[in-house]
């Protein structure tokens, strides 16, 4: 009889902790299944789109295709002569400078990815629908316009500091996209934050 009420006991403190647990976490298991729930859902439906993208008119896909355009603008505002071609050897789209073509703008380069990971960090953290919303498409087209910003100093960089491509590359202008999302999750979370109501005492 003291063993099964012993049991009993341990049982249900066992449960107990676990529920204790549980709600003194709420708000960080919360935080981590929206984030990586949409996370992962919208990383499935971007990986639909590119299986059933059509490469015609826009190669390899309507995205990547209008970024190396975009970037191919902004190099000539440098005072380069440029231009883009798509290739013929992968799914991508090549961006060159005085007839030397130095850098491919492949799927991975579009910023989309980068820009899931942003969308479902704010989501997780979602506050008010109107500021939410606003935060996305400010911070979207932010990550984007600086996206092609830095393909266009990167390929800049090449063709004016060849050395240093695998720096630019593998290190420099990858901190400064991933930075730039971490500096607008900052920003978010600082000027978003929810406000605690007082407790009347």
């Amino acid at each position: 009889m003291i063993l099964s009420q012993l049991s009993f006991n341990k049982g249900f403190c066992y449960k107990y902790n676990n529920l204790e647990i549980f709600r003194k976490n709420k708000a960080v298991i919360k935080f981590l299944g929206v984030f990586f729930g949409t996370y992962i859902l919208l990383t499935i439906a971007y990986q639909l789109y590119l299986d059933h993208a059509p490469d015609q008119p826009y190669f390899p896909e309507i995205i990547t295709h209008m970024v190396a355009l975009q970037t191919e603008s902004l190099i000539s505002l440098f005072g380069y002569e440029t231009k883009s071609i798509p290739s013929h050897y992968d799914p991508s789209m090549r961006i060159g400078i005085n007839g030397g073509y130095l850098v491919r703008v492949v799927e991975g380069c579009n910023a989309v990815s980068v820009i899931i990971l942003f969308l479902a960090f704010i989501l997780a953290f979602k506050k008010d629908f109107r500021s939410t919303v606003l935060f996305i498409f400010a911070g979207s087209v932010i990550i984007y316009s600086l996206n092609v910003l830095r393909i266009a100093l990167l390929t800049i960089g090449i063709y004016e500091i060849p050395e240093y491509q695998e720096f630019m590359h593998g290190t420099l202008f990858p901190a400064f996209i991933y930075g730039l999302v971490f500096l607008l999750w900052i920003v978010w979370i600082k000027n978003y934050k929810p406000k605690v109501k007082p407790v009347n005492e």
